[in-house]
């Protein structure tokens, strides 16, 4: 028997997901963005196990970036640095929880 789940684009993050059936509809509220479709796209394992559930807009990855989410990853990724350094100078190894 398999187990069949749901769940957004944002509760996948981190998990790797033997077979993946996707939407890429515009949501009925807010939108899509690129963070979105990468995240939504690379939780399988590999290319053959993602099945699209419907046709899409192909403008939806060729849009830009948004500023805001460059700048909020852009700084999310220097408190990352800087907790590493913090983390080292602490005698603590990278590895450990």
């Amino acid at each position: 028997m398999t187990a069949t789940c749901a769940f957004t684009d944002y509760c996948s993050q981190g998990q790797t997901i033997p077979t993946v059936l996707i939407d890429i509809a515009t949501p009925p509220t807010g939108g899509l963005n690129l963070f979105n479709l990468y995240v939504a796209l690379s939780q399988s394992l590999g290319h053959l196990t993602i099945q699209l559930l419907r046709n899409f807009d192909d403008k939806l990855f060729q849009a830009s970036h948004s500023l805001e989410l460059l700048a909020e990853d852009d700084r999310l990724e220097e408190l990352n640095e800087k907790t590493l350094v913090w983390r080292k100078e602490m005698g603590h190894d990278s590895r450990q929880t």
